[in-house]
């Protein structure tokens, strides 16, 4: 038993003890052990127990109840199941339920923190793999700094052998019983598709299934439900994929795995996929620039604290169409609007001034604007940084915030 062998190579280093017999009896030792001395309990990947064992839960509930409730025992469970700790471990169902003292979700790392796992490439393909890899520090590592960026992503992707070639299928698996329609969900919002009647539409399902799907894909963290930016209700709701990774992987990956298989991986990349990269950084780059809004440095020189930013669309009543600004914060009569540009060309004076239109929609006395760009600005576009209202702020300077 292997939790038998971890907790007695610490309690009885170096010498041949035999493993307990039964949970009962290491549950027993440990709290023995917990009488005399703090102890800290890690049991990783706790779904793998309880579903190996299921009688577990209840035995730790009736041991936190009668003894470990006041010994210096410091228990943590880890799963890396959304659904199984939600609902079989912290939900109301569970023997567990109301045990916990704290719960904390960890997330993936921020483009600025999956630099420091990235530092053999140009900033440009950090930013790539950091969408890639969605900031999941295990799929960061296993990124290999000798070889060129375009090569990582064939070896993680487009090989059959590859870490990641059949990683959001077998998420999935995890997750859910049967994931055939999550998968056509989530290739539709892949492949474009962000309101319910279009997903709907390109999955061949009903409305009200669509929609109670969705609902199963957001509490994995999967999809995210977005309304405007400025609005608390409203029916212009739009879905998004979460994690890029599944971005990437249902956009170029799914559609070839049967090639894939064949050995032609590497000649698909090159073909397919190579010129969509810019245009898959797209949504990356906006989250990259939400991140560095929020860096402290930047964040403590905000000209009014922003609780939320975000995305906004709505229609433009003057010019009868539809408009989107990428970034948005506001407080009460302040407003910031920011335009993000991952392109192999400066910005021009057109970006500016379609900003500053569409800020025009809203009602605040003081806008502040920021241009985003991944290449740098036009020389007119430059020239407008005499208006200390208005930043342009390439992809050069957000890097060198954090060294």
């Amino acid at each position: 038993m292997a939790i038998s062998r971890a907790v007695l190579s610490v309690t009885s280093p170096g010498l041949p003890v035999p493993a307990f017999d039964s949970f009962a009896d290491l549950l027993h030792y440990i709290d023995s052990l917990c009488e005399k001395e703090r102890l800290i309990l890690v049991i990783d990947e706790y779904p793998y127990l309880a579903e190996s064992y299921p009688a577990i839960s209840s035995m730790l509930q009736a041991h936190i109840d009668h003894v470990w409730k006041n010994s210096p025992l410091f228990l943590i469970l880890c799963g890396s199941s959304m659904s199984f700790m939600e609902h079989q471990v912290l939900g109301y169902k569970s023997p567990l339920y109301g045990r916990r003292t704290a719960q904390f979700k960890i997330h993936p790392f921020t483009f600025f923190e999956s630099r420091e796992m990235l530092g053999g490439f140009e900033r440009e393909d950090q930013a790539l793999l950091y969408g890639v890899t969605a900031g999941i520090p295990e799929y960061l590592s296993r990124i290999n700094a000798r070889k060129k960026m375009e090569d990582n992503l064939i070896d993680l992707f487009f090989e059959e052998s590859g870490r990641l070639f059949e990683e959001p299928t077998n998420l999935l698996k995890q997750e859910l019983r049967e994931p055939a329609s999550y998968h056509s969900i989530i290739s539709a919002i892949a492949g474009g598709a962000s309101r319910l009647n279009e997903i709907a539409t390109k999955t061949g399902l009903e409305t009200s299934g669509c929609s109670s799907l969705l609902a199963g894909l957001i509490e994995l963290g999967i999809v995210r439900k977005e309304i405007p930016v400025t609005e608390v209700r409203s029916k212009k709701t739009l879905y998004r994929l979460e994690d890029s990774m599944f971005t990437f992987w249902y956009r170029f990956v799914r559609p070839n795995i049967s090639g894939i298989s064949r050995g032609i991986g590497a000649s698909i990349f090159e073909s397919q996929v190579r010129s969509q990269l810019n245009h898959f950084m797209g949504n990356v780059f906006e989250e990259i620039c939400r991140q560095y809004l929020f860096l402290p440095e930047i964040y403590e020189k905000a000209t009014f604290v922003y609780g939320n930013v975000g995305r906004w669309w709505g229609n433009n009543p003057k010019e009868k169409r539809q408009e989107e600004i990428d970034l948005m914060a506001f407080y009460e009569n302040q407003a910031l609007f920011c335009e993000c540009k991952w392109q192999n060309e400066p910005v021009k004076m057109d970006v500016l001034l379609a900003l500053k239109r569409r800020a025009e929609l809203f009602p605040f006395s003081q806008k502040d604007y920021i241009i985003f760009s991944k290449t740098g600005f036009s020389e007119n576009v430059l020239n407008e940084t005499r208006n200390n209202r208005i930043q342009l702020i390439d992809f050069k300077q957000m890097t060198e915030i954090i060294s």
